[in-house]
């Protein structure tokens, strides 16, 4: 049985591939100078940023598991997008305690990253540059 959908789109096991697939995307967190991310920030899964060049350093993994329910089991993942609207400075990830990144860590101006968090075991997590 598919999941009503009220006007279109992409419906889960109705076979009409075709069609956009939907999803609630709150507005980005809007970022202008270095911050700490927060859990919440991160569920939200969009970031933009502008301003000068500037660390983003991502919450310890203990606050991610604190405030993120789901992410009690090793390989849960989740998606975010940082979109760097600046003209000359960079963005750069820096993870917190219990976190290791993989690949290229400064989103330059005027481009945009897409990063994978996944849960590698208890108290450890990885940042993978997916794009």
């Amino acid at each position: 049985m598919a999941l009503p959908n009220g006007s279109g789109g992409y419906q889960i096991g109705d076979g009409n591939s075709s069609e956009a697939q939907l999803f609630v995307q709150a507005a980005p967190t809007a970022l202008t100078a270095a911050a700490v991310l927060t859990s919440a920030q991160l569920a939200n899964g969009l970031f933009t940023y502008t301003g000068a060049a500037v660390n983003l350093t991502l919450p310890t993994v203990a606050l991610v598991e604190a405030d993120i329910s789901s992410a009690s089991k090793v390989d849960a993942a989740f998606d975010f997008i940082i979109i760097n609207t600046g003209a000359t400075n960079a963005a750069t990830v820096i993870v917190g305690t219990g976190w290791t990144i993989v690949g290229a860590a400064a989103v330059s101006a005027a481009t945009s990253a897409r990063f994978r968090a996944r849960k590698t075991g208890d108290g450890s997590w990885t940042l993978y540059r997916v794009a």
